[in-house]
């Protein structure tokens, strides 16, 4: 949500739904699927739904100018064709590049910066966005940060939970926005879950939000709900 309380987009998380066990969170599956190489096959499905949904959201005009985020895991990352297999989900689907957001965490892009750089500025040539995922709770060196052609940070969920009780976490959150703006990045707060919090972003620069204070995951009929 933006800071009028408009609709700018979404992010896609998955949930494995099991006959017996039911709702299944990610963190039970998604170790293992990374453990067992199933990540990959896993992740191209969730880009293929993504880029068909940002697909059908173009046919309609209030939801045409919406954004999608997908997580991007280190093996998907890394794999040899990804590149290839982002531009092929982009043009079988028919989804706008420039709405497709590919979301990555800080331990990704220190593991080889030289590849990182080169398929994200092969990505960003197609229109596509990067979104640093988790910022602050990471190592990354702010001279990797510099090179990167990210458009935006994400203000991990870990510092909004306390900004209004714990003075440290306030002061990283103010700091995260001031560096993104600097650096001419857009910036994000994940895990906003009170008007308390949102204000106080709101008034340390911060312009978009997201978390349960706007609605709790759920299938992409219920988006609407939030708004």
């Amino acid at each position: 949500m933006d800071s009028e309380g408009r609709l700018t987009g979404a992010e896609a998380l998955v949930r494995w739904l099991h006959p017996r066990r039911g709702l299944v969170a990610p963190a039970r599956f998604i170790p293992l699927a990374e453990e067992t190489g199933l990540i990959l096959p896993l992740g191209r499905w969730v880009l293929e739904t993504a880029c068909s949904q940002l697909a059908l959201w173009a046919q309609r005009p209030q939801t045409a100018r919406l954004t999608l985020a997908v997580n991007v895991s280190a093996r998907e990352f890394r794999h040899p064709r990804f590149v290839a297999e982002v531009g092929a989900v982009l043009e079988m689907s028919g989804a706008d590049p420039h709405r497709l957001k590919l979301e990555l965490t800080e331990s990704l892009l220190l593991e080889d910066i030289g590849d990182t750089i080169a398929k994200m500025t092969a990505l960003k040539a197609l229109g596509v966005g990067f979104s640093l995922d988790d910022f602050g709770t990471g190592y990354s060196s702010l001279s990797y940060l510099k090179r990167l052609p990210l458009d935006q940070l994400k203000i991990d969920q870990s510092f909004v939970r306390d900004v209004l009780t714990d003075p440290n976490d306030a002061a990283i959150a103010r700091t995260i926005v001031a560096l993104a703006q600097s650096l001419g990045l857009a910036v994000i707060a994940e895990g906003v879950e009170t008007e308390g919090q949102r204000a106080f972003l709101f008034e340390s620069g911060c312009r978009a939000f997201q978390g349960y204070l706007f609605g709790r995951p759920g299938p992409v009929e219920g988006l609407w709900q939030c708004c």
